[in-house]
């Protein structure tokens, strides 16, 4: 399992980059606008992983509904990626043991620069705002984000809580997934990054 990036969804996309920056000490770069109505800013958590900023796309009319923007009024660490070595055998090896990923989908953004960026991933049709239970995303041909020089933080820590912290165990196996698991009233996902200005949570 190889981490891929971490989704921090935020109802004003512009604000909470300014929020990350002031924070952090460190300015992620816009990434580009997704089909759908979001766009999206990123900050390197080393060679292979990233930390993805996503909301609303401020040149779009468009009312997007992913990761629970939607009904979304504050900043909140709502799912994350990983990278299979081989993305339909882990999904069959997953619906095998028990737990369906969803059904594997094309998705695309636009850099600034015009450059289109092509991947796949599941995508399932579940109306929990957190997932715990990471994606499964296959970048194909397409340059991984993380290669292209992104400003960059260390990923302190990454945790989870659950209210049935064996069972987000068991569904986090059978996608080839390894997550600390909590117990905890609400499911949550809580990220610590190393910056400039100390440790800073993510929740």
């Amino acid at each position: 399992m190889t981490l891929d990036h971490l989704v921090y969804a935020v109802p004003d996309l512009e604000a909470a980059v300014t929020d990350f920056a002031e924070r952090t000490g460190v300015t992620p770069v816009k990434g580009g606008s997704h089909p759908g109505g979001t766009a999206n800013y990123l900050i390197g958590l080393g060679p292979t992983a990233y930390l993805e900023i996503i909301g609303p796309d401020p040149d779009s009319d468009e009312s997007p509904s992913a990761f629970g923007l939607a009904g979304l009024t504050e900043p909140r660490l709502t799912a994350w990626a990983i990278h299979p070595d081989d993305l339909d055998e882990t999904v069959r090896q997953a619906r095998q043991a028990g737990y369906d990923p969803g059904d594997v989908a094309p998705l695309s953004r636009r850099k600034p620069d015009g450059t289109l960026l092509e991947w796949r991933l599941t995508r399932r049709d579940d109306p929990v705002a957190i997932q715990p239970v990471p994606f499964l995303i296959d970048w194909g041909k397409t340059q991984h984000p993380a290669a292209s020089g992104l400003p960059q933080l260390a990923l302190a820590s990454f945790t989870a809580t659950h209210p049935d912290p064996e069972a987000l165990r068991e569904d986090l196996a059978a996608v080839g997934a390894e997550l600390e698991v909590e117990p905890g009233q609400e499911v949550g996902l809580r990220a610590v990054l190393d910056t400039p200005q100390g440790q800073v949570e993510l929740a």
